[in-house]
């Protein structure tokens, strides 16, 4: 079971390692991680996915609940959010698979940012699922180098 932490803390040093050293103590995994600021310039918000069983995941958000420099967890599941996950992948190409690439990335609505004679840099922003499908994608070409962010997330929105 996975389990989506959206944590937002003070915004100074040392958090991120008090909250990893949490996660590492107890031996919890930690699927992703992504940290940046709000807009308050004094609160960051973590977003960190997590797996394991019921009690795993309760566990964690008392844990987190008992951080002094936490100011609040919200949890959600993946089904209850939108995710999203940048990548950007750098592969060779050539005569014979540049139209391939072009229409895999048509398909999966990424974008060639860059180019040399030989590398192309292709970017995407999607579920973290499609992300995974666009990299098997991309196995059967040349992957020179890979950069991803990590999921970022926010519960759905709903009208009350």
């Amino acid at each position: 079971m996975k389990r989506i932490y959206s944590v937002l803390v003070e915004n100074r040093a040392g958090v991120l390692g008090k909250v990893a050293g949490l996660f590492s103590r107890r031996s919890y995994n930690i699927d992703s991680l992504v940290v940046g600021e709000t807009d308050d310039p004094e609160v960051s918000c973590m977003t960190i996915v997590s797996s394991g069983n019921q009690r795993t995941i309760e566990q964690i958000e008392k844990q987190l609940n008992k951080k002094i420099d936490i100011i609040k967890v919200k949890t959600f599941e993946e089904k209850d959010s939108i995710s999203r996950e940048l990548m950007l992948i750098k592969v060779k190409y050539n005569r014979n698979n540049r139209r391939d690439i072009m229409e895999i990335c048509e398909i999966m609505k990424a974008e060639i940012v860059d180019m040399s004679h030989s590398t192309m840099m292709i970017q995407i922003c999607d579920m973290p699922e499609r992300i995974k499908v666009m990299l098997d994608m991309m196995k059967s070409i040349s992957i020179v180098e890979v950069a991803r962010t990590g999921t970022l997330a926010l519960p759905k929105c709903i009208d009350n």
